[in-house]
């Protein structure tokens, strides 16, 4: 169902689309523990891909730090985890992405948003990882010199799922959701290993990646840390585009439970002085307005292609398009909210 209440003029100008690597990498400002649990098994724990459980922090009550340790990557990974509100049996799996800086910096889901409160009376485990940043959460062809090694295909959806199911007493039932370019990188994900996730959410992405505007936003992303596309996909000519465009690989969400958001860029009820976030600044509410304002916009006219793609492949999907808003975090905060009675249905959560 598509929500349409004002839409804003799309934006196709390549040199426009230039001038976003400022404001991509302005939009993670803009968004403004106990000891060590005894180690567990390894052997017991292990995903048969050589990666394993390392260690658990439990920070307080349901909030745990989980750290595995990808064998693909050769480094161990953090993840902030959300135990169910009732673990007397097994439950399904919520993986939470962050944006464009992976968690590593300020805007993240715990920190800029509800999500704890949130899933205080609900039976998921929400599984966020720390990392990734600029990456897209996709394997990369090679090391680069300024993000190292990213496998985050590899270990999102190989290594990492039996790891969780063992050590949460997790069901097996899986659903992913993310925003601005996790929102891109969710789609792809459950393309690549579709019988592994059950719903998907994205909020405020583009994932036509492979052609202009998209592929212009990847390069900005990547780019904003230091990073080189021809190391992750290769030259624009290499098949990794394509494969990893998830307007064009489309076909393969067929089944998956989907949720699809985005807002115009035109100012909306977050973009106010009263925004907690903005904490009363008011060049930090101008800077939300432009910056998050011209992002989102770019996002609205990717995610109308993404929405008329999937009309037209007869592939369902809840589609929430039309209403004001800047790419921020009071968006997105609502649109976890709105798509969970999707996610949860599909979790049978």
């Amino acid at each position: 169902m598509i929500h349409e209440q004002v839409r804003c003029a799309a934006v196709t100008s390549p040199r426009w689309w230039a001038q976003l690597v400022v404001l991509i990498v302005a939009t993670s400002w803009l968004a403004g523990g106990s000891p060590a649990a005894a180690s567990p098994d390894r052997s017991a724990l292990q995903s048969g891909t050589g990666s394993y459980l390392d260690h658990i922090d439990r920070t307080g009550g349901r909030q745990w730090n989980v750290y595995v340790h990808s064998a693909a990557m050769d480094r161990t990974i953090q993840l902030e985890v959300i135990r169910p509100a009732d673990t007397s049996s097994p439950r399904p799996t919520l993986y939470l992405l962050n944006g464009a800086g992976g968690g590593e910096d300020a805007a993240t889901w715990q920190a800029q948003s509800d999500a704890v409160a949130f899933f205080a009376d609900k039976n998921v485990n929400v599984v966020t990882p720390v990392g990734g940043k600029f990456s897209y959460y996709t394997d990369w062809q090679r090391p680069d010199p300024a993000l190292g090694v990213n496998k985050w295909t590899t270990f999102l959806t190989r290594e990492l799922p039996p790891i969780v199911d063992a050590t949460l007493g997790a069901n097996g039932r899986n659903a992913i959701a993310g925003l601005s370019t996790s929102g891109s990188a969710v789609l792809t994900l459950a393309e690549m290993a579709p019988s592994l996730y059950r719903g998907a959410a994205a909020f405020s992405g583009c994932a036509h990646t492979s052609a202009p505007p998209g592929r212009a936003y990847v390069e900005l992303v990547v780019g904003a840390g230091g990073g080189a596309t021809t190391n992750m996909w290769g030259p624009y000519t290499d098949p990794d585009w394509v494969a990893n465009d998830a307007y064009l690989q489309a076909e393969r969400l067929r089944g998956i439970a989907l949720y699809i958001s985005n807002r115009t860029g035109l100012p909306g009820p977050h973009d106010t002085l009263d925004n907690p976030r903005i904490g009363g600044n008011p060049i930090a509410l101008g800077a939300q307005v432009a910056v998050g304002g011209v992002i989102e916009a770019a996002t609205d006219q990717c995610t109308r292609q993404l929405a008329d793609r999937l009309a037209a492949l007869g592939i369902p999907a809840t589609v929430e398009l039309g209403a004001p808003g800047s790419h921020s975090w009071g968006y997105w905060q609502d649109d976890l909210h709105a798509s969970w009675q999707l996610l949860s249905a599909a979790l049978g959560a």
